[in-house]
């Protein structure tokens, strides 16, 4: 770095609520990725941005700083163009698992760097380890070879890749700067720009299973996260999508893989359908394949046979049978009537407590752990009908699970207003 600056002005000038320079951001995140800026002083400016903003210009630089930071992949050696997808996190979201064989099935690269789940969302690494044999870890001479044949790959994102966004991350969560449209957008774009796709999806939830509660905040976000794609050459696009409620009937690790087959095969809830073919249609337009009928190719097997080849090219059996989990819980419905609310945070919270998540990166989770909806939302349920069935190898973490659950579901005598789509909205690049 040619310019030396000090991290005391640098947090100046944003407390004082003035605009970062170029060179004020790249010597800042450089700083603090070799340690000579400290975690306190990091942790006032991450403060400072979270109470006075950043424009599109600083965002689209922090953003740049922290690729830079690391290396970068580069998928320009194959054969076909890449497509890729990046979902902000919710309850029951296993869209990745039929969504990245079906995109292949057509023809498109999808290079799906995936992470673990940490508290009450899952982890797509998570459920797809719930599979016999199935690896994560690749090495990137053989994603490649697999991205050309069968065309889909899901692992675990290298180290190298942004490491000033690792160790920033870890700080907002203990300094409760999280919550911040620029860190949040810098965050998730660093990583998916330093992965080098052509093009992305963003599927931005919003609702109280997601981190998102309020659809203009949702908004806010997926424009700015498409626009930091769009500055940096990354062909991008955003479907806000509704996580009110879970998504699908099954939420936990081997529940979901069961799920995703079932669409797989042809079949599967209709909302999971819905998401999976939407995205699968955006990823392939964006890719240039306009012609593609996704929905055929789940009803034909296409993409069963696509999503074989994937899990067997990281070592995994796809016929082989998944974890069950050692002991059950089944709740009843109380009344007649309609399920008019049914809370994803509830869910996935209930989930999480069961053992399918993790309350830190270390802890393991319990591939058979997770709830089986027996009934969703706009249901008819009669009293005595199961409406969940709880699954865990312990049996002692039930209550705590049924407390998260309390409350979490409404049974009334008229039915809820019908939702038209769980596509809420779509978002471009902005000017």
């Amino acid at each position: 770095m040619a310019e030396k600056f000090d991290a005391v002005d640098v947090i100046r000038t944003k407390r004082d609520g003035q605009k970062l320079s170029r060179g004020q951001i790249d010597w800042v995140i450089d700083a603090y990725t070799r340690g000579t800026v400290a975690d306190e002083q990091m942790a006032a400016l991450a403060m400072a941005i979270f109470l006075n903003g950043m424009d599109r210009e600083e965002i689209a630089q922090w953003t740049q700083a922290m690729i830079d930071s690391g290396e970068t992949m580069s998928f320009d050696s194959l054969s076909r163009t890449t497509s890729d997808k990046h979902s902000t996190g919710g309850v029951g979201d296993k869209i990745t698992l039929p969504l990245a064989p079906l995109v292949a099935t057509f023809g498109v690269a999808v290079p799906q760097l995936s992470g673990r789940g940490l508290g009450h969302t899952g982890g797509t690494l998570d459920k797809l380890e719930a599979i016999p044999g199935w690896e994560a870890n690749i090495s990137n001479e053989r994603m490649m070879e697999i991205l050309e044949d069968p065309g889909c790959v899901i692992c675990a994102a290298g180290s190298g890749l942004a490491p000033a966004d690792k160790k920033l991350y870890a700080l907002r969560d203990i300094t409760s700067t999280v919550d911040c449209i620029p860190l949040i957008a810098s965050s998730i774009m660093s990583k998916k720009i330093a992965e080098g796709t052509a093009n992305l999806v963003l599927d931005v939830k919003v609702g109280s299973g997601a981190f998102m509660k309020d659809i203009d905040q949702a908004r806010a976000l997926a424009q700015t996260m498409v626009d930091l794609g769009t500055d940096a050459g990354t062909n991008t696009v955003a479907l806000l999508t509704d996580m009110s409620t879970p998504l699908g009937r099954k939420v936990g690790n081997a529940l979901e893989v069961e799920e995703s087959v079932e669409v797989l095969a042809g079949g599967g809830p209709e909302d999971v359908v819905e998401l999976t073919v939407a995205l699968a249609n955006e990823m392939l337009e964006a890719a240039g394949v306009t012609d593609a009928d996704t929905e055929a190719a789940l009803k034909d097997g296409r993409a069963m046979d696509t999503w074989k080849k994937m899990i067997r090219a990281q070592g995994g059996d796809p016929d082989a049978e998944l974890p069950k989990a050692a002991h059950t819980h089944t709740v009843t419905a109380d009344a007649d009537g309609y399920l008019s609310e049914l809370d994803a945070l509830a869910v996935g919270v209930a989930s999480w407590r069961l053992g399918a998540g993790r309350a830190r990166k270390e802890d393991a989770v319990q591939f058979g752990a997770g709830i089986e909806l027996h009934a969703v939302r706009g249901d008819k349920v009669a009293a005595g009908q199961p409406l969940f069935t709880l699954h865990s190898d312990e049996e002692d973490r039930f209550a705590r699970a049924l407390e998260s659950l309390d409350g979490g579901y409404t049974i009334a005598a008229e039915a809820p207003e019908r939702r038209e789509s769980v596509v809420l909205d779509r978002i471009t690049a902005g000017n």
